[in-house]
């Protein structure tokens, strides 16, 4: 059987990788590797945790690391400290992959923050910018609301959807940089996407793991308002 040329892993926090971190098992964050088979190159989105045992799943796979996908800047999804916790994330992998964290413009000053990464270290991007792996084409969403420059990426009708949406609900919008009216539009041009198109999301908060934008549609509860007054009664401030 012939395998398709894009390569596309989800991993989970505390199974997948991070077996043995507490604070990995809490949070459920998805880690997704999105790469050409045929170059072996592949990108990282929201490396966190543990990111040599992320590196060695995907060089057991023949892959080679070439940067980093960067939802957004919370340290569960690139590193830094949380809850009284220092999380591994993007400063720890560069010491072993030296390589560009794409970034949406406006997230890089919060990433840089965060994580202690310098400006050099970072390839910052406008919306609808084109990220290319090998020959496979990431096009780069940016979803505004959770965080100033929260971004999605979306990829041969898979959207990694980071903390936008998740399969139940979606990003928190009483955080520092959080917008709802931001994220009402952001979801609205989300749930605009192909029927077809499967979400990937941020963390595992619900039964399955993906789901496709038809089904969230019509069982995600934060697309029944209609209007935005109507998502910003319910939504706006908090989730």
């Amino acid at each position: 059987m012939i395998q398709p040329q894009l390569y596309f892993r989800q991993l989970l926090s505390g199974r997948d990788f991070a077996k043995d971190n507490p604070v990995a098992r809490q949070m459920l964050n998805f880690v997704y590797a999105i790469g050409d088979r045929v170059t072996g190159e592949t990108l990282l989105v929201d490396p966190a945790y543990a990111v040599n045992d992320i590196v060695d799943i995907v060089e057991a796979d023949g892959m080679t690391v070439t940067g980093v996908l960067a939802t957004h800047y919370h340290p569960d999804h690139v590193g830094g400290a949380m809850m009284g916790y220092a999380i591994e994330g993007v400063t720890d992998l560069l010491n072993r992959c030296h390589c560009p964290i794409h970034v949406q413009a406006d997230e890089a000053p919060w990433v840089m923050r965060t994580t202690g990464v310098g400006a050099n270290d970072l390839k910052q991007h406008d919306a609808g910018d084109v990220v290319i792996v090998g020959g496979i084409e990431i096009a780069l969403l940016h979803t505004p609301g959770h965080t100033p420059g929260s971004q999605c990426f979306l990829v041969e009708g898979k959207l990694v959807s980071g903390d936008t949406l998740f399969l139940e609900g979606c990003g928190r919008t009483d955080l520092p940089g959080s917008d709802p009216e931001l994220m009402y539009s952001s979801l609205q041009m989300l749930s605009a996407l192909p029927d077809d198109t499967v979400v990937y999301p941020g963390h595992m908060y619900s039964a399955s793991a993906e789901a496709a934008m038809v089904e969230l549609r019509e069982d995600n509860y934060i697309f029944k308002p209609k209007t935005r007054d109507a998502w910003m009664q319910y939504f706006g401030g908090k989730n």
